[in-house]
């Protein structure tokens, strides 16, 4: 594969009893760190927050959080999995660094 995969996730602050927080960006944050650890530069990882000017547009029917990838709907809503992105990109042949 010669362009790096593009994964794009898009979620938005959760109100709580304590406030906003912004669960689905730190998860997306952790998992980008995993996903660059795997593979390096053959993979990029992205979140929107749903009100970002420059978020891309949702697939009818989304809910989130959604996971695209290079701009084809991979999940909508539940929870991000990140066993689903990495079979995913596997398929896509994005292979590990060593």
């Amino acid at each position: 594969m010669n362009e790096p995969a593009v994964v794009q996730i898009i979620g938005a602050p959760v109100a709580c009893a304590e406030g906003m927080k912004e669960t689905w960006r730190d998860l997306a944050t952790w998992m980008g760190g995993k996903l660059r650890a795997r593979y390096g530069t053959a993979v990029t990882i992205t979140y929107y927050d749903l009100f970002d000017p420059n978020c891309p547009p949702l697939p009818p029917d989304s809910q989130l959080p959604v996971v695209l990838v290079n701009g084809t709907l991979l999940s909508s809503g539940g929870k991000l999995s990140m066993p689903t992105i990495r079979r995913h990109l596997d398929a896509l042949g994005v292979r590990p660094e060593l």
